[in-house]
Protein backbone atom coordinates (compact mmCIF):
# COMPACT_ATOMS: atom_id res chain seq x y z
CA UNK A 1 0.00 0.00 0.00
CA UNK A 2 0.97 3.63 -0.51
CA UNK A 3 0.15 5.48 2.72
CA UNK A 4 0.31 9.20 3.55
CA UNK A 5 0.84 9.92 7.26
CA UNK A 6 -0.15 13.36 8.54
CA UNK A 7 1.94 14.17 11.58
CA UNK A 8 4.42 11.56 10.45
CA UNK A 9 7.44 13.39 11.83
CA UNK A 10 6.21 13.25 15.43
CA UNK A 11 6.77 10.73 18.20
CA UNK A 12 4.12 8.20 17.13
CA UNK A 13 4.62 8.99 13.45
CA UNK A 14 8.27 7.99 13.49
CA UNK A 15 7.49 4.65 15.08
CA UNK A 16 4.59 4.09 12.68
CA UNK A 17 6.71 4.82 9.59
CA UNK A 18 9.24 2.19 10.63
CA UNK A 19 6.51 -0.33 11.43
CA UNK A 20 4.73 0.16 8.09
CA UNK A 21 8.02 -0.09 6.23
CA UNK A 22 8.55 -3.56 7.71
CA UNK A 23 5.33 -4.64 5.97
CA UNK A 24 6.64 -3.31 2.68
CA UNK A 25 4.40 -0.25 2.47
CA UNK A 26 5.46 2.97 0.75
CA UNK A 27 5.11 5.73 3.35
CA UNK A 28 4.75 9.42 2.59
CA UNK A 29 5.62 11.37 5.74
CA UNK A 30 3.81 14.70 5.71
CA UNK A 31 5.37 17.51 7.71
CA UNK A 32 5.51 21.30 7.75
CA UNK A 33 9.24 21.22 8.48
CA UNK A 34 11.19 18.64 6.51
CA UNK A 35 14.48 18.98 8.46
CA UNK A 36 12.60 17.78 11.55
CA UNK A 37 11.95 14.47 9.80
CA UNK A 38 15.49 13.85 8.53
CA UNK A 39 15.92 10.88 10.89
CA UNK A 40 13.20 9.08 8.94
CA UNK A 41 14.82 9.50 5.53
CA UNK A 42 16.62 6.17 6.03
CA UNK A 43 13.35 4.26 6.54
CA UNK A 44 12.92 1.97 3.50
CA UNK A 45 10.19 3.23 1.20
CA UNK A 46 9.73 6.50 3.11
CA UNK A 47 9.45 9.87 1.41
CA UNK A 48 9.43 13.18 3.28
CA UNK A 49 6.80 15.60 1.99
CA UNK A 50 6.82 19.20 3.25
CA UNK A 51 3.56 21.13 2.92
CA UNK A 52 0.74 22.76 4.87
CA UNK A 53 -1.88 20.08 5.67
CA UNK A 54 -4.55 22.78 6.03
CA UNK A 55 -4.23 23.51 2.30
CA UNK A 56 -6.87 21.17 0.87
CA UNK A 57 -5.64 21.60 -2.70
CA UNK A 58 -2.07 20.66 -1.81
CA UNK A 59 -3.19 17.80 0.43
CA UNK A 60 -5.30 16.45 -2.43
CA UNK A 61 -2.25 16.55 -4.72
CA UNK A 62 -0.14 14.71 -2.15
CA UNK A 63 -2.83 12.03 -1.82
CA UNK A 64 -2.90 11.22 -5.52
CA UNK A 65 -2.05 7.54 -5.96
CA UNK A 66 -2.36 6.74 -2.25
CA UNK A 67 -4.37 3.86 -0.84
CA UNK A 68 -4.82 5.26 2.67
CA UNK A 69 -4.43 8.36 4.82
CA UNK A 70 -3.37 8.11 8.46
CA UNK A 71 -4.03 11.26 10.51
CA UNK A 72 -1.91 11.53 13.66
CA UNK A 73 -2.16 15.30 14.09
CA UNK A 74 -3.32 16.41 17.50
CA UNK A 75 -2.34 18.87 20.22
CA UNK A 76 -2.35 18.74 24.01
CA UNK A 77 -2.05 22.48 24.61
CA UNK A 78 -3.11 25.55 22.65
CA UNK A 79 -2.15 29.22 22.64
CA UNK A 80 -4.87 30.93 24.63
CA UNK A 81 -7.74 29.26 26.43
CA UNK A 82 -10.80 29.59 24.17
CA UNK A 83 -10.53 26.21 22.43
CA UNK A 84 -9.91 27.65 18.96
CA UNK A 85 -6.52 25.94 18.64
CA UNK A 86 -8.06 22.58 19.49
CA UNK A 87 -10.94 23.10 17.06
CA UNK A 88 -8.49 23.90 14.29
CA UNK A 89 -6.33 20.82 14.87
CA UNK A 90 -9.00 18.30 15.85
CA UNK A 91 -12.04 19.37 13.81
CA UNK A 92 -11.10 21.70 10.96
CA UNK A 93 -8.11 19.61 9.87
CA UNK A 94 -10.14 16.40 10.00
CA UNK A 95 -12.72 17.97 7.70
CA UNK A 96 -9.96 19.01 5.30
CA UNK A 97 -8.46 15.50 5.35
CA UNK A 98 -11.84 13.94 4.57
CA UNK A 99 -12.47 16.33 1.68
CA UNK A 100 -8.99 15.70 0.27
CA UNK A 101 -9.53 11.93 0.44
CA UNK A 102 -12.79 12.29 -1.49
CA UNK A 103 -11.19 14.46 -4.16
CA UNK A 104 -8.17 12.17 -4.56
CA UNK A 105 -10.24 8.98 -4.50
CA UNK A 106 -8.52 7.62 -1.37
CA UNK A 107 -10.96 5.21 0.29
CA UNK A 108 -9.20 4.45 3.59
CA UNK A 109 -8.84 6.82 6.56
CA UNK A 110 -7.27 5.89 9.89
CA UNK A 111 -7.71 8.51 12.59
CA UNK A 112 -5.77 8.96 15.83
CA UNK A 113 -8.08 10.32 18.51
CA UNK A 114 -7.84 10.14 22.30
CA UNK A 115 -9.34 8.10 25.09
CA UNK A 116 -12.54 9.66 26.47
CA UNK A 117 -12.90 11.76 23.30
CA UNK A 118 -16.20 13.62 23.41
CA UNK A 119 -16.03 14.36 27.12
CA UNK A 120 -17.14 17.87 28.02
CA UNK A 121 -14.37 18.09 30.63
CA UNK A 122 -11.93 19.95 28.35
CA UNK A 123 -11.61 21.63 24.95
CA UNK A 124 -9.15 18.95 23.89
CA UNK A 125 -11.47 16.02 24.55
CA UNK A 126 -14.57 17.84 23.32
CA UNK A 127 -12.98 18.64 19.96
CA UNK A 128 -11.53 15.15 19.64
CA UNK A 129 -15.07 13.84 19.86
CA UNK A 130 -16.28 16.31 17.23
CA UNK A 131 -13.50 15.19 14.89
CA UNK A 132 -14.41 11.55 15.42
CA UNK A 133 -18.01 12.34 14.48
CA UNK A 134 -16.84 13.84 11.18
CA UNK A 135 -14.83 10.69 10.46
CA UNK A 136 -17.80 8.41 11.18
CA UNK A 137 -20.02 10.47 8.88
CA UNK A 138 -17.43 10.71 6.10
CA UNK A 139 -18.57 7.73 4.02
CA UNK A 140 -14.93 6.57 3.85
CA UNK A 141 -13.56 3.25 5.10
CA UNK A 142 -12.54 4.60 8.47
CA UNK A 143 -10.98 3.29 11.65
CA UNK A 144 -10.53 5.36 14.82
CA UNK A 145 -7.99 4.71 17.56
CA UNK A 146 -8.42 6.15 21.04
CA UNK A 147 -5.25 5.52 23.05
CA UNK A 148 -4.58 6.27 26.69
CA UNK A 149 -1.34 8.13 27.50
CA UNK A 150 1.34 6.76 25.15
CA UNK A 151 4.79 5.99 26.50
CA UNK A 152 8.05 5.09 24.78
CA UNK A 153 11.58 6.29 24.30
CA UNK A 154 11.59 10.10 23.68
CA UNK A 155 7.92 10.43 24.66
CA UNK A 156 6.40 13.46 26.38
CA UNK A 157 5.31 11.45 29.40
CA UNK A 158 7.82 9.12 31.09
CA UNK A 159 10.82 10.81 29.47
CA UNK A 160 9.57 14.26 30.46
CA UNK A 161 9.19 13.24 34.10
CA UNK A 162 12.66 11.71 33.88
CA UNK A 163 14.11 15.00 32.61
CA UNK A 164 12.37 17.01 35.33
CA UNK A 165 13.61 14.70 38.07
CA UNK A 166 17.22 15.22 37.00
CA UNK A 167 17.25 18.73 38.43
CA UNK A 168 14.20 18.98 40.72
CA UNK A 169 14.71 17.45 44.18
CA UNK A 170 11.07 18.29 44.95
CA UNK A 171 8.38 17.93 42.27
CA UNK A 172 5.04 19.70 42.84
CA UNK A 173 2.43 17.58 41.07
CA UNK A 174 -1.05 18.60 39.93
CA UNK A 175 -3.82 16.02 39.92
CA UNK A 176 -1.55 13.37 41.52
CA UNK A 177 -4.42 10.87 41.78
CA UNK A 178 -5.34 11.04 38.09
CA UNK A 179 -5.88 7.49 36.79
CA UNK A 180 -4.38 6.18 33.56
CA UNK A 181 -3.43 2.96 31.78
CA UNK A 182 -0.34 3.98 29.76
CA UNK A 183 0.06 2.15 26.46
CA UNK A 184 3.39 1.38 24.77
CA UNK A 185 3.98 3.17 21.46
CA UNK A 186 5.06 -0.10 19.84
CA UNK A 187 1.66 -1.62 20.63
CA UNK A 188 -0.12 1.47 19.28
CA UNK A 189 1.64 1.35 15.90
CA UNK A 190 1.15 -2.42 15.74
CA UNK A 191 -2.60 -1.78 16.08
CA UNK A 192 -2.46 0.71 13.20
CA UNK A 193 -0.51 -1.73 11.02
CA UNK A 194 -2.95 -4.59 11.65
CA UNK A 195 -6.03 -2.45 11.11
CA UNK A 196 -4.77 -1.38 7.69
CA UNK A 197 -4.73 -5.04 6.63
CA UNK A 198 -8.04 -6.09 8.19
CA UNK A 199 -11.37 -5.52 6.49
CA UNK A 200 -13.17 -6.10 9.78
CA UNK A 201 -11.38 -3.05 11.24
CA UNK A 202 -13.35 -0.73 8.93
CA UNK A 203 -16.00 1.16 10.87
CA UNK A 204 -14.40 0.27 14.22
CA UNK A 205 -13.29 2.47 17.11
CA UNK A 206 -10.54 0.86 19.19
CA UNK A 207 -9.60 1.96 22.69
CA UNK A 208 -5.95 1.26 23.42
CA UNK A 209 -4.66 0.81 26.98
CA UNK A 210 -1.72 -0.87 28.62
CA UNK A 211 -2.15 -3.81 31.02
CA UNK A 212 -1.51 -1.75 34.19
CA UNK A 213 -3.41 1.03 35.90
CA UNK A 214 -1.41 3.85 37.46
CA UNK A 215 -2.01 7.13 39.20
CA UNK A 216 0.23 10.07 38.25
CA UNK A 217 2.06 10.10 41.58
CA UNK A 218 2.98 6.42 41.17
CA UNK A 219 4.41 7.13 37.71
CA UNK A 220 6.68 9.89 39.03
CA UNK A 221 7.85 7.77 41.96
CA UNK A 222 8.49 4.82 39.67
CA UNK A 223 10.57 6.93 37.26
CA UNK A 224 12.61 8.28 40.18
CA UNK A 225 13.31 4.76 41.47
CA UNK A 226 14.35 3.50 38.05
CA UNK A 227 16.78 6.39 37.74
CA UNK A 228 18.12 5.75 41.23
CA UNK A 229 17.12 9.23 42.36
CA UNK A 230 15.66 10.18 45.72
CA UNK A 231 12.97 12.74 45.05
CA UNK A 232 9.99 14.09 46.94
CA UNK A 233 6.60 14.48 45.30
CA UNK A 234 4.37 17.21 46.70
CA UNK A 235 0.69 16.73 45.94
CA UNK A 236 -0.80 20.10 45.10
CA UNK A 237 -4.37 20.77 46.29
CA UNK A 238 -6.90 21.22 43.50
CA UNK A 239 -7.10 25.01 43.88
CA UNK A 240 -3.32 25.45 43.86
CA UNK A 241 -2.93 23.00 41.00
CA UNK A 242 -5.49 24.93 38.97
CA UNK A 243 -3.65 28.20 39.60
CA UNK A 244 -0.37 26.61 38.52
CA UNK A 245 -1.99 25.28 35.35
CA UNK A 246 -3.43 28.72 34.55
CA UNK A 247 0.02 30.27 35.01
CA UNK A 248 1.57 27.71 32.66
CA UNK A 249 -0.90 28.78 29.94
CA UNK A 250 1.37 31.77 29.39
CA UNK A 251 4.69 29.90 29.39
CA UNK A 252 6.36 28.20 26.39
CA UNK A 253 7.15 24.51 26.29
CA UNK A 254 3.69 22.99 26.78
CA UNK A 255 4.60 21.47 30.15
CA UNK A 256 1.11 22.05 31.55
CA UNK A 257 -2.02 24.03 30.74
CA UNK A 258 -5.43 24.67 32.25
CA UNK A 259 -7.02 22.50 29.54
CA UNK A 260 -4.63 19.61 30.26
CA UNK A 261 -5.45 20.03 33.96
CA UNK A 262 -9.13 19.57 33.11
CA UNK A 263 -8.41 16.53 30.93
CA UNK A 264 -6.61 14.85 33.82
CA UNK A 265 -9.94 14.82 35.67
CA UNK A 266 -11.22 12.15 33.25
CA UNK A 267 -9.95 8.60 33.98
CA UNK A 268 -7.61 7.47 31.20
CA UNK A 269 -8.71 3.83 31.23
CA UNK A 270 -10.41 1.74 28.57
CA UNK A 271 -13.97 0.48 28.57
CA UNK A 272 -13.10 -2.08 25.87
CA UNK A 273 -9.77 -3.75 25.11
CA UNK A 274 -8.93 -2.73 21.56
CA UNK A 275 -5.52 -4.40 21.66
CA UNK A 276 -7.13 -7.71 22.54
CA UNK A 277 -9.60 -7.26 19.67
CA UNK A 278 -6.60 -6.97 17.35
CA UNK A 279 -4.84 -9.95 18.98
CA UNK A 280 -2.03 -7.80 20.43
CA UNK A 281 -0.52 -8.68 23.79
CA UNK A 282 0.49 -5.33 25.31
CA UNK A 283 3.75 -4.45 26.99
CA UNK A 284 3.58 -2.94 30.46
CA UNK A 285 5.42 0.19 31.46
CA UNK A 286 7.35 -1.75 34.10
CA UNK A 287 8.68 -4.08 31.40
CA UNK A 288 9.55 -1.48 28.75
CA UNK A 289 10.45 1.80 30.45
CA UNK A 290 13.65 0.49 32.11
CA UNK A 291 15.12 0.03 28.64
CA UNK A 292 15.73 3.78 28.43
CA UNK A 293 15.34 4.94 32.03
CA UNK A 294 18.03 2.55 33.17
CA UNK A 295 19.79 1.25 30.08
CA UNK A 296 21.90 -1.31 31.94
CA UNK A 297 21.61 -3.39 35.06
CA UNK A 298 21.03 -7.01 35.95
CA UNK A 299 17.43 -6.58 37.06
CA UNK A 300 16.49 -4.75 33.87
CA UNK A 301 17.99 -7.48 31.69
CA UNK A 302 16.27 -10.15 33.77
CA UNK A 303 12.85 -8.54 33.30
CA UNK A 304 13.50 -8.24 29.57
CA UNK A 305 14.51 -11.91 29.18
CA UNK A 306 11.59 -13.04 31.34
CA UNK A 307 9.06 -11.17 29.17
CA UNK A 308 10.59 -12.42 25.93
CA UNK A 309 10.40 -15.98 27.25
CA UNK A 310 6.77 -15.50 28.27
CA UNK A 311 5.84 -14.21 24.83
CA UNK A 312 7.71 -17.03 23.13
CA UNK A 313 5.74 -19.58 25.14
CA UNK A 314 2.51 -17.81 24.22
CA UNK A 315 3.31 -18.05 20.52
CA UNK A 316 3.97 -21.80 20.52
CA UNK A 317 1.41 -23.83 18.59
CA UNK A 318 -1.08 -25.81 20.65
Amino acid sequence: MDILVLGGSGFVGGHLARRLARDGHAVRIATRYAPGARRLAIVPGARIRQFDPYDVERLTEELEGCDALVNLIGIVNEPGRDGSGFRRAHVQLVGIAIEACRRAGVPRLVQMSALQAGSEQSHSLRTRGAGDTLVRQSGLDWTIFRPSTIFGRDDRFVSRFSALLKWMPVLPLVRPQAIMAPVFVGDVVEAFARALHRRDAVGMTYELCGPERWIRREVVEYVARERGAKRWVVELPEALGWLQARAFDFLPGGLLSSDHFQSLGVPGVCGEDGLQQLAIEPWSMRDKAPEWLRASGRQTRYRRFRELARRARGSEPA
